[in-house]
């Protein structure tokens, strides 16, 4: 008989499953990578924060407001900020509720599951009866059609789980920034520790939804339903971005016979890992807004190296994106290890093999995307 215990895998992307064995990441590690993955987010960490504030805003305060022209401006209203709306200097709110919708689409974990029950219904029926209780048109076209404000609902705890999982993630980045100014992280798997520490540490962070109406609150996700960060919006999220998205218009072709969309969500490879960033600044194309936006924060360290680049800031923004996409491969790194079934560092025989078809499986879903890319 062929002993096969100690038989090599061959796997096309063996090497990074070896990095991630002994607990490196999936970026290789150098100066240059440090410094753009800590800049760079430093400058994610910035606009997430408020990305989550208007998100979170919006669920609070602009649930089942069916025109919602000043949902952007998180309360606060001034001809001084409409002049700046209108001209666009502004955050570009849009991208984050793209995620969210992209989110929602895709499912997936306890928030997802949660919509879809009884229990969820019940409360949205109480919040939708409060809300128009004086407005029997609203309750006349609620029993007439008894899905379509729960569903507007449904939207708004995406908005909600969205913008308290970001909040998490902004504290990270900019606190990873802090660190690194203060000369305490200096590599790249220092950079992924700290975010899978991070991500630990709120895993059981509860995931909570309550609107008020007339001073009265109503709960639509109470902490009864046993929500958390990690499982229920971290991981989804994780898997709607990073990995399926959605197709960009204008890159592919949306009809049907030209079968460049996969019919099943499941195969979708749209999401960050995987997107080309030259595209980066045509139109259709989601996250130039999320470019456009960090460029106003870049710290003066990572914007100096953009600025000596051979075409200097007249591709900054794929530039950006460039450097986004090697700090994603950082915190799925992040991700990929704190969902580890074993420790790294296991000296179980059975614990190591678990945690080798753990890693394959992830490099299966790497294949086609820009791992190989981002460590040129």
């Amino acid at each position: 008989m062929v002993n096969t215990k100690n038989k090599p895998v061959d796997h096309p992307l063996n090497e990074f499953i070896q990095r991630l064995q002994t607990g490196q990441a999936l970026l290789k590690d150098s100066p240059e990578n440090v410094l753009e993955v800590v800049g760079i987010l430093k400058s994610y960490g910035v606009v997430l924060d408020a990305y989550s504030q208007n998100l979170i805003y919006i669920a609070e305060h602009q649930f089942l407001v069916f025109f919602p022209f000043f949902k952007y401006f998180n309360g606060k209203v001034s001809l001084s900020q409409l002049l700046h709306h209108w001209w666009h200097d502004r955050i570009n709110f849009e991208y984050a509720e793209y995620c969210m919708k992209t989110m929602m689409w895709h499912g997936g974990g306890g928030l997802d599951n949660y919509l879809d029950s009884k229990e969820f219904a019940e409360r949205a029926e109480a919040v939708i009866a409060a809300k128009f209780k004086h407005n029997p048109l609203m309750l006349g076209i609620n029993n007439l059609f008894p899905d379509f404000l729960i569903e507007q609902l449904r939207v708004s705890a995406y908005y909600s789980g969205l913008g308290q999982f970001w909040r998490v993630m902004a504290d990270i980045f900019l606190s990873l920034s802090d660190l690194y100014d203060q000369g305490k992280i200096k590599s790249i798997p220092e950079v992924v520790e700290h975010i899978k520490a991070g991500l630990v540490k709120d895993a059981l962070r509860p995931i909570t939804y309550d609107v008020k109406i007339g001073g009265k609150v109503y709960d639509i996700i109470p902490k009864s339903v046993g929500l958390k960060f990690l499982p229920d919006t971290a991981v989804p999220y994780v898997e709607a971005v990073f990995f399926r998205g959605t197709p960009f218009l204008g890159t592919v072709s949306l009809n049907a016979q030209a079968y460049q969309v996969p019919p099943d969500q499941a195969r979708f490879q749209y999401g960050a890992l995987y997107a080309d960033p030259l595209p980066i600044g045509g139109a259709g194309i989601p996250p130039t807004l999320l470019m456009q936006d960090m460029r106003h924060y870049l710290p003066d360290y990572l914007h100096k190296i953009y600025k000596r680049s051979l075409r200097g800031e007249d591709d900054l923004r794929v530039q950006i994106c460039m450097s986004f996409q090697k700090s994603m491969f950082c915190v799925t790194s992040a991700a990929i290890l704190g969902l580890m079934p074993y420790p790294v560092d296991t000296k179980d025989q059975s614990e190591q093999t678990a945690n080798r078809v753990y890693l394959e499986k992830w490099m299966d879903r790497f294949k086609t995307s820009r791992l190989l890319e981002v460590n040129e």
